[in-house]
């Protein structure tokens, strides 16, 4: 399995807010932010630090991929 963080991404031009903006009311480091730029695992702590800044569940900032799975899918929100 692999973790896609596509769903952050979208949720944060949403929100009108940048990384940099969410690393800071998070209160997460620019490496946690690195790290989901990369697609790598993040604590759970960190994804919790994020939902509760963006009031969303984690599902609505992630998901799990099987390994080689087409990253290319659309998502139907965003055409």
């Amino acid at each position: 399995m692999a973790v896609n963080y596509r769903k952050l991404f979208y949720r944060l031009i949403d929100e009108n807010m940048t990384p940099g903006e969410l690393a800071r009311k998070a209160d997460v480091s620019l490496n946690i932010m690195t790290r989901i730029r990369r697609n790598e695992y993040i604590s759970l702590e960190s994804a919790e630090k994020i939902c509760r800044v963006l009031n969303c569940g984690i599902e609505e900032i992630l998901e799990f991929r099987t390994e080689g799975e087409n990253d290319e899918r659309k998502d139907t929100r965003h055409g």
